[in-house]
């Protein structure tokens, strides 16, 4: 395995980059010398062009004519003036045979120029000229040139102009390509570290700023700490941490925090993500990482962010013949500048990832990051914080109650909320109003998971009463289990994301771990839409592709890593692979395992479809009567769900503290009525993909 000083790599003495620079320099050089010779060319042609050029045995009979004044010899070269008053008529022209040596003549003559302009010979060995001269007196002087040598005249016409053609190519290549932001070598800037610099007050971010943390912030005050007063660590013989490894799943706030950690410090922030690092040529990388930590050494005390860090920091492996490509060679640089730089400098590395389970075991070691700080979903109490912080530039209504938001928005991270927050400001101007009411909060918390209302989704009266069914057996059968989440609404109205109606389930309290008991009660929610449409209607319909397809991955997590089958006992035969992503799952047991493992899921949904189906059967006339009113009122809260079923009235219930809105029915255009054909074809359409995000709730419809 090549080192990475290794000669013969990137910046090396017979690296790529200096034959590319050797290359580059010549190609300067040739360019520059063929614009000096043209230059020269150009300037020797304009000279000699003011000059007629006439041939020897003419210009022996103007002699003889006695037009000629004046005789030069310079260069080996005759040049002669004629005398003045000198017409053409009276000169010889018979040995001119060149027609364009007449033109150029005539049309001195014509400029009054025929005497005046000097005319030139190439002279011939005639030892009679000079007798010839005196009889006609023609006045002849020759001019000594300076003697130059050689060697200088081969300087100051060749060299110099060449040099300075280079120095004024070399100046505009590194402009234009400064410009660009790229180029080859050192020329352009690819080797340089392109880590933006911010300062306390340009994030403009503070622990103010971030809510739902106090864990995680409390981890990090103490590095913020230690940069103010180092003093008092190292007294007690305390040591600064290099390092802090920020993980979270998405939109829990960790560039967030890290800006916010930069604003509190009151250093230089260095912010860069791990993608800026790679690049086509190979040891860019590297050298980033030194640029990078190098300027930030200058600057310390300081902070280095590296967002993404999983794009370098992935582990390691030999399948491919070793670490000889960029993205391992920039791991390694990353490793040795994390080991090699003082930690009494006061450098601190804060880097984010939501895929720890990826990264080297050597980049997590202590020594390097000395702390893994997990930015998890926040609770009620970090929820209603958060909603605080984002709605604190937002005109609120009075009956504005964040506590029941927070309880509604179970399992939404800080990003979430931000949004919601943004589409209740939305939905507040889209309706005509100058402040967010509780409405707006709770109808922008359904668009966020569900989308928007497809208004234009035309559904026939059994399809109606199929949905309506499917989602009343959902609700129905949550209501009737113990400790089941609480239903919060039931709708048949389609939505955008792909579902023609859905059953949101709502925690009343956070609940952090699940028996093998609400396990089972979950999976007979997920199950009892199917078994309504079995009991009622007698016939199986695609809406409960998603429902099964979530009791299947609940059984199986049961079966697989709960330890809960009584077949299989405490064994773990899966690990979860993406943690903070999508949480999916690997099973870890022969493939003969696996097959014993699908009968015992089997069994478990079988059971769990019969009770629901009992369970139903046990409530036939509820599940008719909240139907039917599903069906009247299209949306109906859970609330009103459970006054349906302890015989109050549903109309008196309280919605997470909405109040009811009138409902505006469009008025239908002349031009917007449909048919009854068109009408009727509309229902043959194919229905979408009934898709749902993953949010207790059911969108099997």
């Amino acid at each position: 395995m090549a080192s990475n000083n290794s000669p013969n790599k990137q910046g090396g003495p017979g690296g790529p980059n200096n034959k590319k620079n050797l290359i580059g320099f010549a190609s300067l050089v040739l360019w520059a010398l063929l614009i000096t010779m043209v230059i020269q060319s150009l300037y020797s042609s304009s000279q000699s062009s003011s000059k007629v050029e006439i041939g020897y045995s003419t210009f022996i009979e103007w002699v003889e004519a006695d037009a000629v004044n004046t005789l030069e010899l310079e260069n080996s070269t005759f040049y002669f003036t004629l005398k003045d008053g000198t017409v053409l008529s009276d000169l010889p022209t018979s040995s001119i045979t060149d027609q364009d040596v007449m033109t150029q003549l005539k049309l001195l003559e014509s400029e009054s120029k025929l005497t005046s302009e000097s005319f030139q010979v190439v002279p011939l060995s005639d030892p009679n000229l000079l007798t010839l001269l005196k009889e006609h007196n023609v006045i002849y002087y020759g001019v000594t040139e300076p003697e130059t040598s050689y060697l200088s005249s081969l300087f100051f016409g060749t060299v110099v102009p060449v040099l300075i053609m280079v120095a004024a190519m070399v100046l505009l290549y590194r402009f234009l390509f400064k410009k660009m932001g790229s180029g080859i070598g050192g020329i352009g800037g690819v080797g340089k570290a392109n880590a933006k610099v911010y300062v306390e007050k340009k994030t403009g971010v503070t622990f103010a700023d971030v809510a739902g943390q106090d864990e995680a912030k409390e981890s990090l005050e103490e590095i913020i700490d230690f940069l103010h007063n180092p003093g008092k660590y190292t007294e007690i013989g305390a040591r600064l941490p290099k390092g802090a490894l920020l993980v979270g799943s998405p939109g829990t706030g960790k560039t967030l925090l890290a800006k916010a950690v930069a604003g509190e410090a009151n250093v230089p922030f260095f912010s860069i993500s791990g993608s800026d690092f790679v690049e086509m040529f190979v040891g860019v990388g590297a050298s980033r990482v030194r640029d990078l930590f190098k300027e930030a050494a200058k600057m310390a005390p300081c902070i280095i962010f590296i967002d993404e860090i999983d794009t370098i920091g992935k582990t390691r492996d030999s399948r491919f013949g070793g670490g000889n490509d960029e993205r391992e060679q920039t791991l390694n640089q990353l490793l040795a500048e994390l080991d090699g730089f003082d930690p009494t400098k006061g450098v601190i590395v804060l880097a984010a990832t939501n895929r720890p389970e990826v990264l080297d075991k050597a980049l997590l070691r202590p020594g390097r990051f000395d702390r893994r700080v997990t930015i998890d979903r926040p609770n009620l109490a970090g929820r209603l914080a958060t909603l605080q912080v984002h709605t604190r530039n937002i005109r609120l209504a009075e009956d504005v109650d964040l506590n029941k938001i927070a309880q509604a928005t179970a399992g939404c991270v800080g990003a979430d909320l931000a949004n919601l927050v943004n589409e209740a400001a939305l939905r507040a101007v889209r309706l005509g109003r100058r402040a967010v009411n509780q409405n707006d909060l709770l109808a922008s918390f359904e668009m966020v998971i569900a989308g928007s209302e497809k208004k234009g989704t035309v559904l026939t009266e059994k399809e109606k009463k199929l949905i309506a069914y499917h989602e009343v057996g959902h609700a129905l059968v949550a209501a009737k289990q113990k400790d089941a989440q609480p239903v919060s609404k039931i709708t048949i109205v389609p939505h955008t994301q792909g579902a023609l109606g859905y059953t949101m389930q709502l925690p009343e309290e956070e609940k952090f771990l699940m028996s093998k008991e609400d396990l089972y009660t979950e999976i007979r929610t997920l199950l009892a839409g199917r078994s309504a449409e079995e009991l009622v209607f007698g016939c199986q319909t695609s809406g409960a592709a998603n429902d099964i397809e979530r009791a299947t991955d609940l059984a199986r997590k049961l079966v697989t890593m709960y330890g809960m089958s009584d077949r299989f006992g405490m064994m773990g035969l899966a690990t979860v692979q993406s943690q903070y992503l999508d949480g999916s799952m690997g099973l870890t047991c022969a493939p003969d395992t696996a097959a014993v493992i699908d009968k015992e899921i089997l069994m478990i949904i079988e059971d769990c479809h019969k009770d629901a189906r009992k369970i139903l059967e046990d409530n036939r006339a509820k599940l008719d009567e909240i139907a039917g009113y599903l069906l009247e009122k299209e949306t109906i809260t859970g609330q009103e769900m459970m006054a349906i079923l302890e015989d109050r009235d549903p109309a008196l219930e309280d919605n997470f503290g909405a109040t009811p809105e009138p409902k505006v029915i469009p008025q239908p255009r002349e031009d917007s009525a449909v048919s009854d054909e068109q009408e009727e074809a509309s229902t043959l359409t194919p229905k979408p993909d009934y898709s749902k995000p993953d949010h207790s709730e059911d969108k099997g419809f």
